[in-house]
């Protein structure tokens, strides 16, 4: 269910809107993102372009929680540059993160201000990889 983004949830738009107006550049940067985990830090990254596929903001961020020993993410949030705002997860990082993390809130651009809402919202049919293996 979609709810209205609190306080903490604005905080991590804060956050991920600090990383991208200070550090995105050029086409190799445009994105940032900003997780909360369940102790309570914020955890930011941004994407890295590639025409290979390179990384979207949101795997930055896990990849840079987990060096920290935050692996319990339970809210993100991602923001483009050019005031460009808060943006939706691409596809492949809804399936990431239903994987990873199957009860993370995400933080969604909407009418009437930012929404937190579940992955599962996000996407409701994930790829059951795991099964696939069997």
């Amino acid at each position: 269910m979609s709810t209205a983004a609190d306080a903490a949830d604005l905080e991590l738009v804060e956050a991920a809107e600090a990383v991208v107006s200070r550090y995105a550049s050029g086409d190799r940067h445009t994105v940032a993102a900003a997780a909360r985990a369940a102790d309570g830090r914020i955890v930011t990254g941004m994407n890295v372009y590639h025409f290979t596929g390179g990384p979207c903001a949101e795997l930055t961020v896990i990849g840079a929680a987990a060096g920290q020993g935050a692996y319990d993410l339970v809210t993100m949030v991602a923001v483009a540059d050019g005031e460009r705002g808060v943006i939706p997860p691409c596809g492949r990082c809804r399936q990431v993160l239903a994987d990873c993390f199957p009860d993370i809130r995400v933080i969604v651009g909407a009418p009437g201000g930012p929404r937190s809402v579940g992955i599962a919202e996000l996407l409701p049919a994930p790829y059951d990889w795991a099964a696939a293996r069997e």
